[in-house]
């Protein structure tokens, strides 16, 4: 389903490139093992559209968009809502995946840049 959805996405939208957090921290074996394959499929569908991946440590990703890169997760889902002036209320992957674009955008990289 993510493989589909995201290749629907992929062909939609058509980024120019991709940007993920670079290490996942899980607090079990179960989640780490979920978070690895998601994590596989996001990049096996970027390199199957030879899209460039961009990967941003989480110390990083905190700091870009809170300025302390010990922030709290509220801190980041805070700090997302006020950068992107949303109204609702996110959750902590959907906050995580935004700061990452986020930061991304804010370093300015892109497959034009790149070349």
């Amino acid at each position: 389903m993510l493989s589909n959805e995201l290749g629907k996405l992929i062909g939609e939208f058509q980024p120019d490139c991709g940007a993920v957090e670079k290490i996942f921290y899980a607090k079990n074996a179960q989640s780490a093992l979920t978070l690895g394959h998601a994590r596989g499929v996001i990049l096996l569908k970027f390199s199957e559209r030879q899209l460039p991946i961009h990967e941003y440590q989480a110390l990083k990703v905190k700091q870009t968009v809170v300025g302390v890169g010990r922030a709290e997760k509220s801190q980041v889902q805070h700090m997302v809502k006020i950068l992107l002036n949303l109204k609702n209320a996110l959750q902590e992957d959907e906050a995580d995946a935004l700061a990452v674009a986020i930061t991304h955008a804010h370093l300015g990289l892109s497959r034009n840049q790149l070349h």
